[in-house]
């Protein structure tokens, strides 16, 4: 990865659906040790398991955190959807302690470089078309909703990263993404359509057809590794496919691969947590500066993470 030394990396979240991806792909380099970081250790080394290159791993706890010297730290923190349904300021709570943590410890080790994943959503409110570089955050100051919440507490962090321009702070905001890892009971439409097919029950859906861009694992695998690689970088970048994907197009893959049952609903409540999003991917390709490239488009990742499963 960098050069023929190892490089310690510290996973924060590491019981978490990206966490486990990367896990997956930094457990198949040789010059890496990993010191991984949940809240759960128990099920941590549940799924540390059935991973077959793990000598170099390091299961702890956050308070073990500042006892050791990381090359990288990887913040995959997330908050789970039950947990903010009966409290809203998780958001700002979980985001701003494990955040603190880390920007305490780059104040004492300036070297490290630091990539935490942020959110397409701090774009605001309004997914008709795709975000691009040129566009503006929209939300009601005056009128803030709770589905905003989410929004603010990333925009939060982020802005308090550039501010720290002097250390080497990426923030990836993703918009979408699956991996064979995901938590299959999830509320996540491509959760609920796998569900459908393996208790063979109809799946049903609103009629808007809503664009996402699933990349791939390896992909965000990939640009991770382009961040490491820079030298003293403070920035952000938005995680792309190689292309997007309608969800009719996944309904209609899933209907001749797997034999998917599916009705269209027109009162179907399709609401989240963090609010409607009908277009929801970026052409903001700026990480193409880094090197990035994806290789796959969001319709391949589908067909090659749920192989795994289905």
């Amino acid at each position: 990865m960098i050069n023929d030394s190892k490089i310690k990396i510290a996973i924060l979240g590491s019981t978490g659906h990206i966490a486990k991806s990367l896990i997956y792909y930094f457990s198949k380099e040789k010059n890496c040790e990993l010191y991984l970081f949940a809240r759960s250790t128990e099920k941590l080394n549940e799924f540390i398991k059935t991973i077959i290159n793990k000598k170099d791993f390091k299961v702890a706890s956050f308070e073990d955190f500042n006892n050791y010297f990381y090359d990288v730290v990887i913040n995959c923190i997330g908050i789970r959807s039950s947990e903010v349904e009966r409290d809203f300021l998780l958001y700002f709570k979980i985001t701003e302690e494990f955040d603190n943590l880390i920007i305490n410890y780059l104040l004492k080790n300036t070297s490290t470089v630091y990539i935490n994943f942020s959110s397409g959503a701090v774009y605001g409110a309004d997914f008709k078309k795709p975000v691009n570089k040129e566009t503006k955050c929209k939300l009601d100051i005056n009128n803030i909703l709770a589905t905003d919440y989410y929004a603010i507490a990333k925009i939060n962090s982020e802005a308090k990263h550039r501010c720290l321009n002097k250390f080497s702070i990426v923030d990836i905001r993703i918009f979408s993404y699956f991996s064979r890892f995901i938590d299959i009971d999830s509320n996540y439409f491509i959760c609920d359509l796998i569900r459908s097919i393996k208790n063979s029950i109809i799946f049903k859906t609103s009629p808007e057809n809503i664009i996402r861009d699933y990349i791939h694992p390896y992909d965000l695998f990939s640009l991770v590794q382009k961040i490491i690689t820079k030298n003293k970088i403070n920035d952000v970048f938005d995680a792309y496919s190689k292309a997007p994907i309608s969800k009719f197009e996944i309904i209609e893959y899933f209907k001749n691969k797997y034999n998917l049952k599916y009705k269209v609903i027109d009162s179907f409540d399709n609401s989240t947590l963090t609010g409607f999003k009908e277009i929801y991917y970026s052409k903001n390709n700026k990480a193409n500066r880094i090197g990035y490239k994806p290789n796959y488009t969001s319709l391949e990742c589908i067909i090659q993470e749920v192989n795994v499963d289905l």
